[in-house]
């Protein structure tokens, strides 16, 4: 009977508990985020309007002069002869520096003099929103076709890029003009699981399995910042978008999901760079509750999918 007692106790303060940490995931969500004033005004680039170039290329950055430069050189050298070989491809790269404090903002401005303003832009944020901020951001502000998130740190070889537009190729004909193709880092986790401590492996397998359980099924590597959207792709899940910080990749997947809008997932080559913003710890932790609040908001109704129209 004790034991009975104390299994029907458990029982209903599971219960309880679930259903407190429900409330709170409701009581606590945003209301729908509004369009970034770069997306208002009428004279700005509009992700709404019709796209004028063929690409374009959103690079978040939070005090990167250190290692944006190795990323522009690299970008723009592969996107300018590209260029050269077929005149006929336009592309843009939009700099958004996510309130520095050092000189990412000079550094960027410097490609905007070499290479012009209409091919290297710079949008500054005052305040530090966070990744998935400064990428919404970039993106309300696009021209492009296609729109590629790329990391500031250069991590992924930009040339990788024609790997992710064949995964985009190949998931035609698409459906309402929606795909998303994500480089992919998974091929290489039993050699980077080599280098990490235990610590950080249990971390990484932790966050995996909550990403799969609440979240995203189909797709392996969520945290690759190299990912290439179509034009009403990108319209349709930024614009539904929350989460600001680093597990707004996987809210974003989450939503691609949800609007059964097709994904790829390519692999692609990656090297670590020294540098990041990732604080092992409580990164992962402050990752793990987003994701928890994520299914929760969606499922309770606190957040809820719109479709956005084109002008």
């Amino acid at each position: 009977q004790l034991g009975n007692l104390l299994i029907k106790c458990s029982t209903i303060f599971l219960i309880s508990f679930s259903l407190q940490i429900c409330a709170i995931a409701h009581v606590t969500a945003k209301t729908m985020p509004h369009e970034d004033a770069e997306c208002r005004k009428g004279s700005a680039p509009n992700i709404r309007d019709p796209a004028t170039r063929e690409l374009s290329v959103v690079v978040p950055s939070y005090n990167e002069e250190d290692r944006l430069p190795l990323m522009m050189d690299e970008a723009l050298d592969y996107l300018e002869k590209r260029q050269k070989r077929d005149p006929s491809f336009t592309y843009e790269v939009i700099v958004v520096n996510d309130g520095s404090k050092d000189q990412t903002a000079k550094v960027a401005k410097e490609y905007c003099k070499k290479y012009g303003s209409d091919k290297v832009r710079v949008i500054s944020l005052e305040k530090n929103r966070g990744k998935g901020g400064a990428v919404r951001t970039g993106v309300f502000s696009s021209r492009g076709k296609k729109i590629l998130m790329a990391d500031a740190d250069g991590a992924t070889k930009f040339a990788d890029i024609e790997k992710v537009e064949e995964g985009l190729k190949n998931l035609q004909p698409w459906p309402k003009e929606m795909a998303i193709s994500c480089g992919s880092r998974a091929h290489l986790e039993k050699d980077s699981i080599a280098k990490r401590s235990y610590f950080r492996t249990l971390l990484m397998y932790g966050f995996h399995f909550l990403v799969w359980f609440l979240c995203v099924k189909e797709i392996r590597d969520t945290q690759c910042g190299f990912k290439l959207l179509t034009r009403e792709a990108a319209l349709q899940t930024f614009s539904n978008l929350h989460i600001e910080r680093w597990a707004f990749d996987v809210e974003l997947l989450y939503i691609a999901q949800c609007l059964k809008i097709p994904i790829a997932e390519v692999a692609v080559n990656w090297t670590e760079i020294e540098g990041s913003k990732l604080v092992p710890f409580w990164s992962w932790l402050q990752m793990g509750r987003d994701l928890l609040f994520i299914r929760l908001r969606y499922m309770t109704g606190a957040w809820k999918l719109e479709a956005k129209k084109c002008n």
